[in-house]
């Protein structure tokens, strides 16, 4: 793997972090220093934090390569704010960074704890197969890593995630954002544009071929329960995500993309995410895999102008999952 030469994701987001932890009271997020040197900040466990905190937390886990904005838009009229995000290099800051691709795990039984971790810790870890189509290694002296989980991760955790990434425990910042959070929520629907990014990638698309791209999905109301919570989160895009891909190559590559990119493309498509989780019994290696992607896309082919459409939004189903 190389490096990119002016490009790293931990140096981009380094300002983002600091911000982060300097706003944390305006954020009503808190930060605290543990014994082993790594800061910690809670977005949404103990602390109330909010959607500015999300916002700010989902530019992180982007890699500082992209930018995420709140807005009310016609587009979902029952539903009117949407989270819009946009990356300069969506490959590179939805899958390099913004993915949830390393998996973590420490101890046994009822004690366990288990989580996926996104932001740009992961470029320096390089665990991930993916890393090797990506080609692309970071290399920086300190770093950041997302976490959506409810509880605090051990600190035996912490020290091999330090260790994983070449760095000291004391320049390890992690974020814990809960899904039933304000905060933990919009950081996951900020994901619209990488969830498509990744359905290119498994479908086979160039990836090298993706230039630029955009998307937007309405927030979710909070839910207590994290079943609930993670339904709504998926559904946000899975019946209200649109996202518009600029891509080189023919418009037949193109159109297929859009033909292909779009959830009513699975056969899972159809009810709310919390309802299919719990008839294949809460295990998600049963889910089609296809099913994690927006509901409308636009992919514009930049060498002919020619632009295809697929797909649509469903306001019926995501108001079921909603609870409207």
């Amino acid at each position: 793997m190389t490096e990119k030469v002016g490009v790293s994701i931990n140096f981009s987001s380094r300002p983002l972090v600091e911000s982060l932890i300097r706003d944390a009271a305006l954020l009503r997020i808190e930060v605290v220093e543990l014994d082993n040197g790594v800061t910690l900040v809670d977005a949404g466990i103990g602390a109330d934090g909010g959607l500015e905190a999300g916002r700010r937390i989902a530019e992180i886990c982007m890699g500082g390569m992209g930018t995420v904005t709140l807005a009310h838009s016609a587009l979902t009229p029952a539903w009117p704010l949407r989270v819009h995000v946009h990356a300069t290099d969506p490959v590179l800051s939805c899958l390099g960074s913004q993915y949830a691709g390393w998996s973590l795990s420490h101890g046994k039984g009822k004690e366990a704890f288990y989580a996926l971790g996104s932001g740009p810790a992961r470029s320096l870890c390089v665990k991930e197969a993916l890393f090797k189509e990506l080609d692309y290694i970071d290399r920086a002296d300190a770093t950041v890593l997302v976490m959506e989980v409810d509880k605090r991760p051990p600190l035996e955790l912490l020290d091999n995630i330090a260790s994983d990434c070449n760095i000291k425990p004391s320049d390890l910042t992690v974020v814990l954002t809960p899904t039933s959070s304000l905060a933990g929520g919009l950081q996951v629907v900020a994901r619209v544009l990488e969830v498509a990014m990744h359905k290119a990638h498994e479908l086979g698309f160039p990836l090298e071929n993706i230039l630029d791209g955009s998307g937007s999905a309405p927030v979710p109301p909070p839910a207590p329960d994290f079943i609930t919570a993670m339904g709504r989160t998926n559904d946000a895009i899975l019946f209200a995500g649109q996202v518009h891909l600029f891509v080189k190559g023919g418009n037949e590559e193109a159109e297929k993309l859009a033909h292909d990119l779009p959830s009513s493309t699975s056969r899972d498509y159809g009810k709310p995410f919390a309802q299919v989780f719990k008839e294949y019994e809460y295990d998600f290696f049963k889910v089609d895999p296809m099913l994690f992607s927006p509901a409308s896309v636009m992919v514009t082919a930049v060498e002919t102008g020619r632009s295809f459409r697929a797909g649509r939004m469903d306001e019926d189903l995501l108001a079921r999952s909603f609870g409207a």
